[in-house]
């Protein structure tokens, strides 16, 4: 798993929406505003956000989008999930959406390292929540040195 430019932006979105009440409507331009991402941009991860249940959207007056639980309710595998698909990294192991392979039924690397990595990682993101974000938004962190750090492909 690595994550991308527009997880960091979900993971500023949702910080900010988890630092209100459930029941608390936020524009994207105020998400924008507090977040510093790109309203277009955002949008679009909202609207991926509200697709898979994590967030919800009003329209009209007094509409906006806000947290479809508690922050403390909504997983990081959620999350992640919901923005990128499959949080395995082979699709032979994945939980969702996966794909059998020719080798798989004599691989020792499947069970030995992969399906191991997979668990590891969904256990983690399991464990933190969108509440752990909101504490960071209140804190000041923006994940600025995030997105200069993500691994590039090349690099």
């Amino acid at each position: 798993m690595r994550l991308s430019t527009t997880d960091v932006y979900a993971f500023q979105a949702l910080g900010y929406l988890g630092t209100c009440d459930t029941e608390c409507w936020m524009s994207s331009d105020d998400i924008s505003s507090a977040t510093g991402v790109a309203r277009p941009y955002l949008v679009r991860i909202l609207a991926t956000l509200s697709n898979n249940g994590i967030i919800v959207s009003k329209k009209g007056t007094g509409g906006g989008y806000a947290l479809s639980k508690h922050a403390k309710d909504i997983n990081l595998k959620e999350v992640m999930r919901a923005i990128d698909g499959p949080v395995a990294p082979l699709s032979c192991i994945s939980l969702n959406w996966n794909e059998s392979c020719v080798e798989e039924k004599r691989c020792h690397a499947r069970t030995t390292v992969w399906q191991r990595v997979r668990d590891a990682m969904l256990a983690a993101l399991e464990e933190v929540t969108v509440d752990d974000l909101a504490i960071d938004f209140k804190q000041g962190n923006n994940y600025q040195p995030c997105l200069e750090h993500l691994l590039k492909a090349n690099s």
